[in-house]
């Protein structure tokens, strides 16, 4: 069974890794962590006035059973006990309440910073391996920053209660056996009180340290944890998928042979597995133990108190009082140093939550405007352009030379991982090159600002993505939208026939994920759904990725008849494996190897005998008679 391959945290590290993980969580929601103390503090010390009551109460049975007495600690017990709960109840309503936004929060933390980092941070996959561990953490153990909030009501919760237990039972140890007890006066002697408040911390201290042991086993087993979480839910909402329901029944027995097979492999969710050995061997073993130990300190508190009451130290009030009181000390102590193992076991986690916040954007934002040109007359240059992915030595692109301008049509070809989509990012800055420059009207790309000049971009990605909102807030990318422009776009996509098939029209949902009526986008309805998301961004650029490949035979036809009417005046930069459908464009670049090897209009490139487009266009010939 693999371990969690990070390094032990000392204490000192610990309090700093938690004390910057509670100013995170007060910064995200201040009232959690208010809410969650002040809860704390009153469940802390509220026993102790039941305990008092319930003593003197006792007391006064035993003893002189006075009426008046009895009569006035009944009520102020009853007093007590509801109002104790009354605002226990309400505190506790606000602080779960205050609870479930901080979920909320901390997903929201992860989204900004996604968001706002560099895109080359975000493709690389370690990156993406980091993120998935830190859910998977949190999802499968319980690990993480909202944790803390737990850990540190804890913390404060024992200390109170440790300072409450000695408030209560200071008397236990000031009050003098009398002289007339005889040989139980040794009750009071200085060695035997001292040897009785070091069993009060030392023994429930040996109980926790032992249960911390216990603890750490699973911790450093949480890779595998992980994995096993990772593929259970795989596996079992396999079904649900509606996208694999087809393979699923057609090859039913490999696939469940398979899901039994993993799952019995990783042996996390099996009687037999490594974590059931586990918990039969060494840490249970490890918490019968401790739980062990913990009892025999009860043991101790329970003869200790009797014996001096049975000397006449005190009444059997007293017993109630004292036993309850050292046993709140011993059982805050023991839960304080558990909980410190355990701060330090969630550290870890913690502390690679903060790794990822902590990554940081080097991309330069630069400051110059695009300028929303009028006549958007822009032009666009590749200079001497090379880049390599983070952690290769290959060149995806190598000496790029390119200029185009607006109002061109632009196709792209070549076979896979030519650097088609590599030229496009690097177009866009979601990344910038290793070598050389990129221009926009002869200045270079990264002195613009950054959100200002993506703007200047309109993409349908060969992988693009639909949201679970209505049609026309995707074709906007906004809760708010022009309808008529919306509509306009999605006609010009070709969408306006099932369109008004739909009863809610624009406002129809894409998916069932937030309404019962939303419908399921065909893989062309939800190609021609992104084509027009595009075309209303109205950017002067516009970037299409095999913007067909999913679309019918007519449906491909009417785009390329209507190519020019749908980009109008932009720029269009095509990317397509269908070299027939490159034909309308004005300059067609092949790419090959990371590099550019031809560039030209189709006829041209079709007679030059021996280069890669007359290559690909023969291949695919015989499909286009």
């Amino acid at each position: 069974m693999s371990k969690n391959k990070s390094k032990k945290i000392s204490n000192r590290e610990m309090l700093k890794i938690t004390k910057r993980a509670f100013c995170t969580l007060y910064r995200m929601h201040p009232l959690v962590m208010v809410s969650g103390i002040i809860r704390t503090l009153w469940g802390a010390l509220t026993p102790y006035i039941g305990i008092y009551l319930s003593a003197q109460l006792i007391g006064e049975l035993a003893g002189n059973r006075n009426p008046e007495r009895l009569r006035i600690l009944v009520l102020w017990t009853l007093i007590s006990a509801a109002s104790i709960g009354l605002i226990g109840s309400v505190l506790d309503r606000w602080n779960d309440a205050q609870r479930r936004k901080i979920w909320w929060a901390n997903d929201h933390m992860f989204v900004e910073k996604g968001l706002s980092m560099d895109f080359v941070r975000v493709d690389d996959s370690e990156t993406q391996k980091m993120l998935s561990t830190i859910q998977q953490n949190q999802n499968g153990g319980g690990w993480g920053l909202t944790k803390v909030i737990d850990q540190i009501n804890g913390v404060i919760h024992n200390i109170f209660s440790i300072a409450g237990g000695i408030a209560l039972s200071v008397t236990l140890f000031t009050t003098p056996v009398p002289e007339s007890a005889g040989k139980w006066t040794i009750l009071d002697s200085p060695v035997f009180l001292l040897a009785i408040i070091a069993a009060m911390f030392i023994i429930p201290a040996i109980s926790a340290i032992i249960s911390n042991k216990a603890n750490a086993v699973f911790a450093r087993g949480s890779t595998d944890h992980n994995l096993a979480n990772r593929l259970f839910g795989y596996f079992c909402y396999m079904g649900q998928n509606y996208q694999m329901a087809t393979d699923l029944r057609m090859y039913e027995g490999w696939a469940s042979t398979s899901m039994a097979h993993t799952l019995k492999k990783t042996g996390l969710f099996d009687s037999k597995g490594e974590r059931a050995k586990q918990a039969k061997g060494k840490v249970g073993l490890l918490h019968t133990l401790s739980g062990a130990v913990s009892k025999l300190f009860q043991l101790l508190v329970y003869l200790y108190v009797c014996l001096k009451a049975r000397a006449g130290a005190f009444g059997v009030g007293g017993i109630t009082q004292y036993v309850a009181a050292v046993t709140a000390v011993a059982t805050g102590a023991s839960r304080f140093i558990s909980l410190w193992g355990d701060m330090k076991n969630n550290a870890v986690f913690v502390k690679l939550i903060f790794e990822y916040l902590d990554i940081p954007n080097e991309m330069y934002q630069g400051s110059l405007s695009t300028e929303k040109r009028r006549d958007t007359d822009y032009e666009i240059e590749f200079r001497n352009v090379s880049f390599k992915y983070p952690g290769s030595d290959t060149y995806a692109l190598k000496d790029v030379n390119m200029k185009f301008r607006v109002g061109e049509k632009l196709a792209l070809v070549g076979r896979n991982g030519s650097g088609k989509t590599t030229f496009i990012k690097l177009l866009c800055r979601l990344y910038d090159p290793n070598e050389g420059e990129i221009l926009l009207n002869g200045i270079d790309i990264r002195k613009y600002d950054y959100d200002d000049y993506r703007s200047i971009f309109a993409v349908v990605f060969q992988d693009f993505k639909l949201f679970g909102y209505t049609i026309g807030q995707n074709v906007a990318a906004s809760e708010k939208y022009d309808a008529i422009k919306a509509r306009d776009c999605l006609v010009k996509a070709g969408f306006e026939e099932r369109l008004n098939s739909l009863p809610d029209g624009l406002e129809s949902y894409i998916g069932k994920a937030r309404s019962d009526t939303g419908f399921n986008c065909s893989g062309g309805e939800a190609q021609k759904i992104a084509l027009a998301r595009a075309l209303y961004k109205n950017s002067p650029f516009i970037i299409l990725d095999e913007p067909t490949a999913a679309l019918d035979p007519l449906a491909e036809a009417e785009v390329y008849t209507n190519f020019n009417a749908i980009v109008e005046d932009r720029t269009a930069i095509y990317i397509s494996h269908r070299l027939s459908s490159c034909r309308f464009c004005d300059e067609i670049a092949v790419f090959d190897n990371g590099t550019v090897v031809q560039k030209g209009g189709h006829d041209l490139l079709v007679s030059e005998e021996g280069g890669v487009y007359a290559s690909l266009w023969n291949a695919q010939a015989q499909y286009y008679a």
